[in-house]
């Protein structure tokens, strides 16, 4: 990470505050949890905004799996260990597409735990005391979303 050693430096040099590049990290970590709480002012900024568009989780017509069906069968017997013999193309379609769902929502949920947020993906109290946003404001629109 040499380059967040290289923005520590111009972060210091423009600011005159000595910085490290853990620092760096916690501010922008601050910034990101911020920008969550105020979506979720905004009326977003939970698990049912954080997908993925329809066309980014795989094939979606029988025509475009059929185009590459030897790559996604294989990913269906060798990755998911599915019996496709009895499958026709829109099964195999509607299968693949279903792991992927499922695989992307595991991720999630791993993802709002190493941030400290709820399975919701509402950061928690104490990360927002932790990161040092927790202004009433903030802790107000936490509770107004269940989050205490």
């Amino acid at each position: 990470m040499k380059h967040v050693g290289w923005y520590a430096d111009l972060f210091s040099s423009v600011t005159g505050r000595k910085t490290r590049p853990e620092d760096l990290i916690s501010m922008s970590e601050a910034v990101y949890n911020f920008q969550r709480v105020f979506n979720l002012k905004m009326g977003f900024g939970t698990r049912e905004h954080d997908t993925l568009p329809y066309r980014a989780v795989g094939p979606v017509t029988a025509e475009e799996y059929e185009s590459r069906k030897e790559r996604y069968d294989g990913q269906l017997k060798d990755k998911y260990g599915f019996d496709i013999t009895c499958m026709d193309t829109q099964e195999k379609l509607s299968a693949l597409r279903k792991k992927r769902e499922d695989q992307y929502e595991k991720l999630k949920d791993a993802v709002y735990e190493r941030r400290g947020w709820t399975k919701d993906g509402i950061p928690t109290v104490e990360t927002v005391k932790r990161l040092k946003i927790d202004f009433p404001d903030v802790i107000a629109i936490l509770k107004s979303h269940g989050v205490e």
